[in-house]
């Protein structure tokens, strides 16, 4: 197939660096943003977690309980921390004491009587509602204490040696005929300590806590309550005392030779690309801008042709190559109407106007030997005007010889 002629160069420019920033302006300042969005997160939140768990035995901040379990170690209490029932179960022994603080209601009702039948002494701290509904139904609650002080006035030895505790703080209420001990009393039934023989309920978490608990009678309340037998289980419930329910996990459901089998292909895959990526070489470094030939150019856009089978659309770059070139050959300007062309091709090369008219615009080629055949009518079109505008130029240049006058001889 014929490929059309194409004129010129084509300059392929290096985008500059401010260009390139330019395009990337939103990804950079996107990127930007995520970054001080993860800082001040991270900042925010490190700064939430500086208190740490409340009533942690091992965390010194205000809010954990360190002290206390520093001093009862002190006092000859073994002091274990534990984070799950199951600790519970295979710490506890027959006289061991275990106070529990579970900040986020963890625990359900079957793990609370569980927990109570574990150990000798069983000692809660700001019980929820689910607790109080296990352990002891008939307690409720009793607001913020609006007394200025809180003695104890109850029979409980650990109390009177407190004598009084820190104002302010949560209470718990009983009916009038309960048979639980409350010690306490903010009136009106209401009391910060709850307790009967296996199980005290402490409803003010203040009076273990690092920050409070050397004031007023706290101290000797909780070593009093705590540090009854020779060991004590420091208990805060955590995720994993959840219950686990639903379908078994993906993990669980996998056979143990997927994943060393998964890992070997992961670096298969890895150790192929390194080896096949590899094979060309480094990348060579070309400086631009570059000059790309007119006739690659050409021959790109004939291949792409040939491939779509776009016949009629070659023809036309053709068509349109041979008629700029025909309206020069007959002297008219690059403004001229393509009616005009085809009139003056075919006055000067005998043929019929319908007949050029064929070859520059209404033929339809439907095979490839067609447009070889098309593309030579119009190069035989095109040699035609040539040689008979030729053959006018020398013809009008033979005449003009034979008119001229012959010159005069003077005597």
């Amino acid at each position: 197939m014929s490929a059309p002629v194409i004129v010129g160069e084509t300059d392929v420019a290096t985008p500059t660096l401010r260009a390139q920033l330019r395009r990337s302006s939103f990804w950079i300042i996107a990127g930007a943003g995520i970054i001080v969005v993860a800082i001040v997160a991270v900042l925010v939140s490190g700064g939430a977690n500086v208190a740490g768990r409340a009533l942690a035995g091992d965390n010194p901040a205000p809010a954990g309980s360190m002290a206390l379990v520093e001093v009862l170690r002190q006092q000859g209490v073994t002091v274990t921390l534990a984070d799950s029932l199951a600790e519970v179960r295979s710490l506890a022994e027959t006289d061991s004491t275990v106070l529990l603080y579970d900040e986020n209601s963890y625990l359900v009702d079957s793990q609370l009587a569980q927990l109570t039948r574990l150990a000798a002494r069983t000692v809660v701290v700001a019980p929820d509602f689910l607790t109080l509904q296990s352990l002891a139904p008939t307690v409720g609650f009793g607001g913020v204490s609006g007394a200025e002080s809180l003695v104890a006035d109850c029979a409980l030895p650990a109390a009177n040696r407190a004598e009084e505790l820190i104002p302010g703080g949560d209470t718990l209420s009983l009916p009038a005929d309960s048979l639980l001990m409350g010690c306490f009393p903010s009136g009106d039934n209401t009391f910060s300590m709850v307790a009967n023989d296996r199980t005290t309920l402490v409803a003010d978490l203040r009076v273990f806590n690092n920050e409070n608990v050397a004031g007023y009678g706290n101290a000797a309340l909780a070593l009093g309550l705590l540090g009854q037998s020779d060991s004590l289980i420091w208990y805060l419930p955590t995720l994993a005392d959840l219950p686990r329910t639903g379908p078994p996990s993906l993990a669980a459901l996998t056979p143990g030779w997927v994943t060393p089998v998964l890992l070997l292909l992961g670096l298969t895959a890895v150790a192929a690309a390194f080896w096949r990526g590899r094979r060309f070489g480094p990348l060579v470094a070309e400086n631009l801008p570059v000059t790309v030939k007119a006739s690659e150019t050409m021959e790109g856009r004939a291949r792409l042709y040939a491939r779509g089978n776009a016949r009629l659309r070659a023809l036309d770059a053709l068509r349109i190559g041979a008629v700029q070139r025909l309206a020069s050959t007959v002297g008219l300007g690059r403004l001229a109407q393509l009616e005009e062309i085809m009139l003056a091709v075919a006055e000067i090369t005998g043929r019929t106007p319908a007949e050029v008219r064929s070859v520059l615009v209404e033929a339809v080629p439907t095979s490839d030997a067609q447009l070889l055949a098309l593309s030579d009518a119009l190069q035989a079109l095109e040699r035609a005007a040539s040689r008979a505008v030729a053959a006018g130029v020398a013809a009008s240049v033979s005449q003009q010889s034979l008119t001229d006058p012959a010159e005069r001889m003077e005597p």
